[in-house]
């Protein structure tokens, strides 16, 4: 296999701008690498042909001095991002085979810059999941595996393609998103980096919704500066999403490697939960030496509302999604299975097309809407949420950035957890009051299980502040020093 797939998003442009190599060959390398490792079933679209004409057309921009900054760099994208003329499925056979007549503004963005798509990538249908189980494409596979175990490991969920097509070298970068974790915890799995930005720093137009006050898009990547890179494309104020912020998108990689001496780190006394592995804790506490040897104070918090979070979020989160769901009836597009009437017709079709987790959280959410039982759970989930982005701001007023675990546990075996929901939505217990406050949270790999499989850490800052979170990551990561990489068994 070719080292080009061993670069660094910065490296390959790097490489690409000195003439080392061709887009082209970047391309073919990645392309090759995605065929040897169909195993992991990290793309449910590989789009070769596709590929090697954007990366042609990149080396013809490099040659005419017009390359943009992500030009000629290979890419995988969630399937949840409209591409145009790409099938583009939620992973869910409801959508069936739609091929979007639009771009999302995120990837447009990265087109617009230079960027190669190589296909589309798995993922939990309709976003919901922290496995990567529920694909209508089936699982997907860790490149990690246990020290002397050959059980398949889920690369966490949702973004579960994501984060296996890079820790395997299958793209120099992905993108993603997060409604409660589901960046940041595949991240941690499969010791990659994965930022979840501020609620409204990337457009959500073109991105199929699953809880639209919660949705993120966001970059995932192998070093802290690819994941400020591909942010920067990323980002920008877009007219079409009234929730998109009119701000300025600052050049996220000049923060990284900035000083970090003097900022004020906020470690939440309520993250120190019951059961928590021991090796978490001592990772937590590694990460807190670091950052203090860096030159940081670090401070204690509370957030007094974060054993509220994931009940809040399991209300918030499947009532938006019942809502925004109903929109697939077999009408329009998608799966359609006739019944005797126009109500079985829907009944048929959402029965067939829908798998079981999602099912689950459309009947969750419209028995919290419905009367008599909206005031009584989702009216309170919302005071819930509300206390909880006050617990930040009053946090804030004391720290720069707090930190804490990215998740409760290293990668699970695939089929673990899938016939118990509670315990899969544990997985989110340290991500999603990030989600419920619309902060940004970055993930960063900081060392190894005693298994040698991956951990995180997480650190979440105030609003529109990713640059600070950057400085800090970078500074983590130099520190952590994390090389390892996963044995190649596929």
């Amino acid at each position: 296999m070719s080292d080009l797939t061993k670069l660094t998003l910065k490296t390959a442009l790097d490489g690409l701008a000195s003439k080392s190599f061709s887009s082209v060959e970047l391309t073919q390398a990645h392309v090759e690498a995605i065929e040897a490792a169909r195993a992991l079933n990290a793309f449910v679209l590989e789009t070769p042909e596709q590929a090697l004409d954007m990366a042609r057309a990149s080396d013809a921009r490099r040659a005419a001095g017009t390359a943009g900054p992500l030009d000629g760099a290979p890419l995988g994208i969630k399937d949840l991002f409209c591409t145009q003329g790409v099938r583009s499925t939620a992973g869910s056979k409801i959508i069936g085979e739609f091929k979007p007549t639009y771009e999302s503004t995120v990837t447009a963005n990265l087109w617009r810059d230079g960027a190669v798509m190589l296909g589309k990538l798995n993922m939990d249908e309709f976003a919901m999941g922290s496995s990567n189980e529920t694909s209508a494409w089936g699982p997907v596979v860790n490149p990690w595996r246990s020290k002397g175990g050959n059980a398949q490991l889920t690369p966490g969920g949702s973004s579960g393609g994501s984060a296996s097509a890079v820790a395997a070298e299958l793209c120099l970068a992905a993108t993603a998103t997060d409604t409660g974790g589901s960046i940041r915890q595949p991240a941690s799995f499969t010791g990659t980096v994965g930022i979840k930005p501020t609620y409204g720093r990337c457009s959500r137009w073109g991105v199929v919704a699953f809880a639209s006050s919660l949705d993120q898009a966001g970059p995932m990547a192998r070093s802290v500066e690819d994941a400020a890179i591909l942010l920067t494309s990323m980002a920008g104020h877009d007219p079409k999403d009234s929730t998109s912020l009119p701000v300025e998108t600052p050049d996220f990689a000049s923060f990284v490697g900035k000083s970090v001496k003097g900022l004020r780190i906020g470690v939440p006394r309520e993250y120190r939960v019951d059961g928590m592995p021991a090796e978490i804790d001592a990772l937590w506490e590694q990460g807190i030496a670091w950052l203090k040897d860096a030159g940081c104070e670090i401070v204690e918090v509370s957030l007094p509302h974060t054993k509220y979070a994931l009940p809040a979020y399991y209300i918030v989160a499947p009532a938006e999604a019942s809502s925004n769901l109903a929109r697939y009836d077999g009408m329009r597009y998608g799966l359609r299975v006739d019944g005797a009437n126009l109500t079985e017709t829907y009944e048929k079709s959402r029965a067939e097309g829908f798998g079981a987790e999602v099912k689950r959280r459309i009947m969750i959410g419209t028995y919290v809407l419905s009367a008599g039982y909206y005031d009584a759970y989702y009216l309170k989930a919302l005071k819930v949420r509300r206390r909880i982005a006050d617990d930040f701001d009053r946090a804030f007023e004391k720290v720069d950035a707090l930190l804490t675990p990215t998740a409760p546990s290293a990668a699970f075996s695939l089929g673990d957890r899938s016939d118990d929901p509670v315990a899969m939505y544990l997985n989110d217990i340290f991500t999603v009051t990030v989600n419920l406050a619309g902060l940004p949270g970055m993930s960063v790999p900081a060392g190894l299980d005693a298994s040698g499989l991956p951990l995180g850490l997480q650190l979440i800052g105030r609003a529109l502040d990713e640059g600070t979170l950057f400085s800090l990551g970078g500074a983590l990561e130099k520190a952590a020093d994390f090389r390892a990489k996963p044995q190649k068994w596929w």
